[in-house]
């Protein structure tokens, strides 16, 4: 939650309160599995909080909630869950906005992220602990998208989009696979410079629960199909209005 800003904690806990589900969101132990830079969409966020009123909240959360955030599932949890410290995994997608060249060298590239790494040339540390552990790591060539899929114990920030800046790069020919092994070995000249956050998505919090799925709503979903409307009318409009290009 900021205090000037809309985030998706904010709007969520501003639900939570409309519905009286709890008053203080410090004494009703709210709590989300972590947070992503701004302008990161997540399928996967896991929220907890204590309330009286749990069938008031699956029956009518979603329509409180704004239309471009829902909630997917719910499920009863011990009072001492922690979404956060009881997150056994977390899977993250970095989607690339353009088919990269090269594909087949970015998928044996990211092959060599797997593993315990120092991973400083590829995130802020800011005194944390470099070191992270990732379970896996692929490039997917599916129908329109090509993907990062990355799945790890944590993350430190902005590593997944640096991650996929390196792989890009790899896939523009730029640099190759090899460079991969080295920015993870030595302390890199220039640092990487975060892929845009538009592209990331926390595909999936891993908490050992099995959740009962919960209806969005026509609200959110009349969102998504406007949403899909506006951007195919802007390229439209962006390919109508982009200056021709000049010879050299």
């Amino acid at each position: 939650m900021q205090a000037s800003d809309r985030t998706v904690e904010g709007e969520f806990v501003a639900a939570c309160q409309r519905l009286s589900l709890f008053s203080d969101w410090r004494q009703a132990g709210f709590l989300f599995a972590g947070r992503t830079d701004r302008g990161v969409h997540a399928i996967g966020q896991v929220a907890a909080f204590s309330t009286t009123a749990p069938e008031r909240a699956i029956q009518t959360i979603n329509t409180q909630l704004p239309p471009d955030c829902w909630c997917t599932g719910y499920a009863e949890v011990p009072p001492a869950f922690h979404p956060r410290y009881d997150a056994k995994r977390r899977t993250y997608r970095y989607f690339f906005s353009r088919r990269p060249a090269h594909i087949l060298p970015m998928i044996r590239a990211a092959d060599r992220f797997v593993g315990n790494h120092n991973f400083t040339n590829f995130a802020r540390i800011e005194g944390r602990n470099p070191y992270r552990t990732v379970h896996a790591a692929k490039i997917v060539d599916e129908g329109d998208f090509v993907y990062l899929e990355v799945a790890a114990d944590s993350f430190l920030w902005h590593q997944v989009r640096c991650m996929a800046t390196a792989l890009l790069r790899i896939g523009d020919g730029e640099e190759s696979e090899e460079s991969v092994d080295r920015l993870l070995a030595a302390k890199a000249e220039k640092p990487l410079q975060p892929a845009p956050a538009e592209g990331l998505v926390l595909w999936d919090t891993d908490c050992g629960i099995s959740w009962m799925p919960v209806p969005a709503g026509t609200r959110s979903t009349g969102f998504i199909d406007q949403l899909i409307g506006h951007h195919a009318l802007m390229e439209k409009i962006c390919r109508t209005i982009r200056p021709p290009d000049t010879a050299p």
